[in-house]
């Protein structure tokens, strides 16, 4: 591979050139990423310390929360780092690794989001058989296999990265390396390769979209035959559900779903995917759901009232 790159690094343009803006986005994101551990851990310990665990709606949110965090950390870090240099680079190899993390965990972050779809389908419209068709081995086998298509989606990305030839432009108009932004930067025709990632990320978040909101129509519409307060907690959970889903899918999808280009919009648009929406999908299953709040303060409640009495 060494033979048709001549170089060892890329510079990251970042953001924006505008020293008072990168300032202000240094604080921002730092508040955004303290946000997104601290919102994400506080689900994480509050489950798996809890009943909820055993109930497998928090057991895939307890997993979400966790790839949550993972999958911001692969960005923002060095975002944040990057908005105090002035000169703001990054390794081949680093760059690489980046590319294979950010689709390996975002393909987990999706198929997990499509389990609990289908787990809110399995309470919603087959109550009397959801504990036996959400039994515990099906959700291990569920997670199991949301790390498989993880690794069976960002495989080819990150041989496709790996193949492309680099001669001398190595600045990308991006504040981390992607697929889109490295084959504008390689010396060869690389249509075929823009086709390939359209292909298997664009469609990818099309297709499951797609299922997705199918899903919870079909949800919607199956709330007819419930009760009153049965629909009002079905429709809170759903909501929350549907809320992230679009916050997530909706950039995923611009970004990924057109012809293989980049735009300058397009580093506002992977924002909302890699750092605001682990942000709030704590913020959004928290807040209007009394089951996790209840937890939540039962589980600190305890762990404060312990070392209280330890003391």
């Amino acid at each position: 591979m060494e033979s048709q790159r001549n170089i060892s690094e890329f510079i990251l343009l970042g953001l924006s050139y505008n020293q008072n803006i990168q300032k202000f986005c240094f604080v921002f994101f730092l508040f955004c990423y303290v946000s997104v551990l601290v919102g994400n851990l506080l689900i994480l310990v509050s489950v798996r310390c809890s009943d909820l665990f055993n109930q497998p709606m928090y057991y895939f949110l307890s997993h979400l929360s966790f790839m949550d965090i993972c999958y911001t950390s692969c960005v923002t870090p060095k975002l944040i780092g990057d908005l105090l240099l002035a000169r703001k680079t990054i390794s081949y190899d680093n760059c690489m690794l980046q590319v294979f993390a950010l689709h390996f965990l975002g393909m987990i972050e999706i198929l997990i989001l499509t389990v609990m779809a289908f787990d809110r389908y399995a309470a919603i419209c087959k109550p009397l058989r959801y504990l036996l068709i959400m039994n515990r081995t099906r959700c291990h086998l569920l997670i199991l296999a949301a790390w498989a298509g993880g690794a069976l989606h960002s495989f080819p990305q990150l041989l496709m990265a790996i193949q492309l030839p680099f001669c001398g432009p190595n600045e990308i108009n991006h504040y981390f390396c992607d697929i889109f932004p490295l084959l504008k930067v390689a010396c060869t025709d690389t249509y075929i390769t823009g086709v390939l990632v359209v292909a298997n990320s664009g469609m990818v978040a099309l297709v499951t979209f797609v299922l997705l909101f199918g899903s919870y129509v079909v949800i919607l519409f199956s709330l007819g035959k419930r009760s009153a307060e049965g629909r009002r907690k079905a429709l809170s959970t759903c909501g929350s559900h549907i809320t992230v889903v679009i916050l997530f899918f909706g950039p995923l999808i611009f970004v990924y779903l057109r012809p293989p280009t980049t735009f300058p919009e397009d580093k506002i648009f992977a924002l909302f995917y890699t750092i605001i929406a682990p942000m709030f999908n704590p913020l959004i299953y928290t807040l209007r759901n009394t089951e996790m709040k209840k937890a939540m303060r039962r589980v600190w409640c305890q762990s404060i009232f312990s070392k209280e009495k330890h003391n």
